[in-house]
């Protein structure tokens, strides 16, 4: 019997799968547009994204404590979609305050003129 949980994306049949053809997707992308990706764009939303990570691993200061953090591997990719969810909300959050202050910066000018 398979154990679907050690499968690997490639293994799961000639049908294809919205997750299967975003693995396909991903690795298809060169290592600097995944770089690009991967790196948030502001020190605020890299401090957002690691809080809420933290959060939900637990909060243990790991300067007092040895953590060792044991999960299956459906756990950890439930875990990484959380973060990468938050990580795309935070970045158009990211983006449309900046669009909201260039629109506020462009109507102050021209209620200047």
């Amino acid at each position: 019997m398979i154990n679907p949980s050690n499968r690997t994306p490639d293994s799961y049949g000639s049908e294809p799968e919205v997750g299967n053809l975003l693995w396909h997707y991903v690795q298809s992308l060169s290592p600097e547009t995944i770089a690009q990706l991967s790196k948030p764009a502001s020190a605020e939303v890299f401090q957002v994204m690691e809080r809420n990570i933290v959060g939900l691993l637990g909060n243990l200061p790991s300067e007092h404590f040895g953590i060792t953090v044991t999960t299956s591997r459906e756990h950890l990719g439930r875990l990484l979609a959380s973060a990468m969810i938050s990580g795309y909300f935070l970045r158009n959050a990211e983006q449309r305050m900046q669009f909201e202050k260039s629109l506020q910066a462009a109507e102050s000018c021209q209620n200047e003129e």
